[in-house]
């Protein structure tokens, strides 16, 4: 049977390891994104074409976006301050007006692009490649 003394040093040994999986490195590394969602606002330093529809979601596995056509997602992990998503999927409509900035996405998905969070703002970087959103509530 365990005495008080260690389960009171299991408890804080459990604590500091889960609290550990929420650090941040300088406020730049999320701990982790799973259950946020977030409004695109630009995209290589352009607004959003379709900024009522552009957004980004992230659950325990998996990311799902659209930039305001087209619906992007796979299964995603962070790594070393980036995010790795693949293999990544998407419906293939022709969406005039929108179509370099599903790419510019894509593509920097495909990048494993070095991510960048507070509380309130969200940019993925890589590969010449940025997105900058915003968290929804």
């Amino acid at each position: 049977m365990k005495t008080p003394a260690v389960l009171s040093l299991a408890a804080a040994l459990s604590l500091a390891a889960a609290l550990a999986g929420c650090a941040t490195a300088g406020g730049r590394t999320p701990g982790g994104l799973a259950g946020t969602q977030w409004a695109i606002v630009s995209i290589d330093g352009q607004p959003a074409a379709a900024p009522d529809r552009a957004r980004m979601s992230f659950d325990d596995t998996r990311l799902s976006a659209s930039v305001g056509c087209n619906g992007l997602g796979g299964d995603y992990r962070l790594e070393g301050g980036r995010l790795i998503v693949g293999p990544v999927v998407s419906t293939q409509m022709w969406c005039d007006g929108l179509m370099d900035q599903e790419r510019a996405v894509s593509a920097l998905f495909a990048g494993a692009p070095e991510v960048t969070r507070t509380a309130d703002t969200l940019k993925l970087t890589s590969g010449g490649h940025m997105l900058e959103a915003r968290a929804k509530r």
